[in-house]
């Protein structure tokens, strides 16, 4: 493939090169936008309504903006559709879809498996296929190249295949796409070159590494490393409040050490697209090879725990104020799986909902940038005034630590609403509110 892969970075420097990005999600579609503006880009999905919506110029995503697409489509740069025989227009193909789990947790490739159907069908000599969607290592060697050369042709000879990391962090201003490192391996070292070559048209630090199957490891020791550590903080936060210390001032305090700490903060669990998956990817490809991986597993199984810890404060609570759970309205505040962006994937809140739900609570939702959220089969949509939220609960939760609800204004509204119990999962208050129940995870309560 010596000819072809010359003749795509010729086609590349030259701004000739047109990019093919398969899934217009919160990683696909910055990371089109991005290449746009070199580079031609052909985005596909197999969503109508976000095709239209595209089309329309408008973004279904916080992190672009209406005026990125407007711009991009006028210019011709951009164009979206989910007219599969496009791929053949396309010099480099960029998957990313999702890779979740199925209710056993074991990892579902089904998307993956559907997209490189769809790239075998329109694969032509030359291409350049990259898959950028989080998976444990062996992935590509294992289910991508085999789908591919379905199509005939012979991946690392007739067409290259890489695999490069996403590393989007939704809600984040100053790491966008471009600003962040990008990890490439190739199955040959000219598909490495092929795709190192591509990205840095965008990206200004390239690692290369070995082959796909080092690239894939990247993202999950990334990611675990987070799951690991979030998990040591949770278990401590559990230990803390029955011992009557605040957590979130003793890790503080801690992070003032100038080397070998990095803080790490408790919560009502963890959500995203990574952190609460990636664990067990891992872990299933591990067994594969004879091992099991009780560290990481126990990780994931404290993270999941805190969801139950939150509702068991709500009742501790409730108990505290001489109020029953079944005779209760209780107003969840933060349906996002983290501050200022409107991603509820794997959100905490979800299964807290559920579970509150099932305890045959009244439940009022609030969230500034989520309009609903899927929860115990139905869409259940949040309120839209904070402090009419507020007065009609009697007791308040906070799982997401927007800015809005660290305000003092809004912190004022709180303290003076008729609320009665305050459950804290983000360390949102700087001190207890006067007058109320209030329970904190890694608050100490428990003292006798």
């Amino acid at each position: 493939m010596k000819n072809k892969t010359e003749e795509f970075q010729k086609k590349i420097q030259s701004g000739n090169a047109t990019i093919g990005i398969i899934g217009l999600g919160y990683v696909g579609l910055p990371l089109a936008i991005a290449f746009a503006r070199k580079l031609p880009v052909i985005g596909f999905d197999t969503n109508g309504d976000t095709i239209c919506t595209l089309n329309s110029g408008h973004s279904h995503i916080l992190d672009v903006s209406d005026k990125e697409i407007q711009d991009l489509l006028s210019s011709g740069m951009l164009s979206v559709t989910n007219e599969s025989h496009n791929i053949k227009k396309c010099d480099a193909v960029i998957i990313c879809v999702p890779t979740p789990l199925t209710t056993n947790k074991i990892p579902d490739l089904s998307y993956v498996k559907k997209s490189c159907m769809t790239v075998c069908d329109n694969l032509k000599k030359g291409h350049l296929i990259i898959l950028e969607s989080t998976t444990y290592p062996g992935t590509t060697e294992e289910v991508v190249v085999p789908i591919l050369e379905k199509s005939g042709l012979s991946a690392g000879i007739d067409f290259g295949v890489a695999y490069s990391p996403e590393r989007i962090d939704p809600g984040n201003k100053r790491y966008t796409v471009s600003e962040i490192s990008k990890v490439v391996g190739g199955i040959t070292q000219k598909d490495t070159e092929a795709a190192v070559s591509l990205y840095r048209i965008i990206i200004k630090d390239v690692i290369s590494v070995a082959d796909t199957r080092t690239a894939e490891s990247v993202k999950m020791i990334e990611n675990i490393y987070r799951n690991v550590n979030i998990a040591l903080a949770n278990e401590l936060a559990l230990i803390f409040e029955r011992m009557g210390v605040d957590t979130w001032e003793a890790i503080n305090a801690a992070a003032t050490k100038p080397y070998g700490f990095m803080p790490f903060y408790p919560g009502p669990g963890i959500g995203g697209h990574c952190i609460p998956l990636d664990p067990y990817y891992m872990s299933y490809q591990a067994k594969r090879y004879g091992f099991i991986p009780r560290f990481i597993e126990t990780s994931g199984e404290i993270n999941t725990f805190m969801q139950m810890h939150v509702v068991n404060l709500i009742e501790e609570g409730m108990k505290k104020a001489g109020i029953k759970m079944s005779e209760t309205t209780i107003s969840v505040f933060g349906l996002a799986y983290k501050k200022n962006i409107d991603d509820t994937r794997e959100s905490p809140a979800i299964p807290i909902i559920e579970e509150l739900l099932r305890r045959g609570t009244t439940l009022k939702l609030f969230d500034p940038y989520v309009k609903e959220i899927y929860a115990n089969g139905q869409n259940i949509g949040s309120e839209t005034d904070l402090t009419t939220t507020l007065n009609s609960s009697e007791c308040a939760v906070f799982l997401t630590d927007h800015d809005l609800f660290k305000t003092p204004d809004t912190l004022r509204q709180i303290e003076l609403s008729s609320v009665q119990v305050i459950i804290d999962g983000r360390n949102i208050f700087p001190k207890a509110p006067t007058g109320k129940v209030y329970l904190g995870i890694g608050k100490p309560h428990c003292l006798k």
